[in-house]
């Protein structure tokens, strides 16, 4: 791969730089932008970021363990929370909290496939405006071509993964005993909608994380076709 395709691959890293003015000023005028060379590298970045960051979230405590995308209560159940945590029953709690980040943490091993099919549908005009967008392009051409087959995947293995776990247990346990106390409004939630969007919000989020980490950050270019791209500038 040539010198001129290199660069143009390390879109995560230019994009929006002042480098990536640099580097587009050194290519020949006579290639053009249009190589499917172009789509391949990009393909390829995009591939290795998410696998990095899926694989991380998909992980015991990918979720829970991470504040990022950890997922809590909605706003109007967290008094529940609260107020479990206020008469001695945090244990209960973060038992409720952890049930919720493992199913989001089941559910997001079967986004990669997805991901890669969207990655390889990748056109030379899509991997021209990701190198040329914003900070966050590729994390919204991503969303844009995944958001509506991740939620239908992630839905029943987040349910099945409740019903698994002995959540709706725990949840009656917890959501019973909330309701027993004293001048407390009764609140019966279903969470397993609100937990699937928590989870694609989640894997969004690192993705958009390692978007922004390998454009800005020299120690994230860890694959040859970024380090080419600096190459260039010694």
């Amino acid at each position: 791969m040539n010198k001129k395709v290199a660069a143009l691959v390390g879109f995560w890293a230019l994009a929006g730089c002042a480098e990536l003015q640099q580097v587009v000023n050194q290519l020949p005028q006579s290639e053009t932008i249009g190589s499917p060379e172009i789509a391949q590298g990009l393909q390829a970045a995009l591939n290795a970021g998410i696998e990095k960051q899926v694989s991380k979230l998909a992980e015991e405590n990918g979720f829970f363990g991470n504040e990022r995308v950890k997922i809590l209560l909605p706003e109007e159940l967290r008094k529940v929370d609260n107020t479990l945590r206020d008469i001695g029953l945090s244990n209960l709690a973060d038992e409720g909290l952890r049930i919720l980040n493992r199913a989001a943490e089941d559910a997001v091993k079967e986004a990669t496939p997805i991901f890669v099919d969207a990655v390889q549908n990748i056109t030379f005009e899509d991997a021209r405006a990701i190198l040329l967008g914003a900070d966050d392009a590729a994390t919204n051409y991503l969303m844009q071509n995944t958001e509506q087959q991740l939620y239908t995947t992630f839905e029943p293995v987040i349910k099945e993964s409740f019903t698994t776990v002995g959540a709706d247990k725990v949840w009656s346990s917890l959501i019973s005993q909330y309701n027993d106390l004293p001048f407390t409004r009764k609140v019966n939630p279903d969470l397993t909608d609100y937990v699937t969007r928590e989870a694609l919000e989640g894997v969004y989020t690192m993705i958009q994380i390692e978007e922004g980490n390998i454009r800005n950050n020299i120690t994230s270019r860890t694959t040859t076709l970024l380090k080419k791209v600096f190459a260039l500038q010694d």
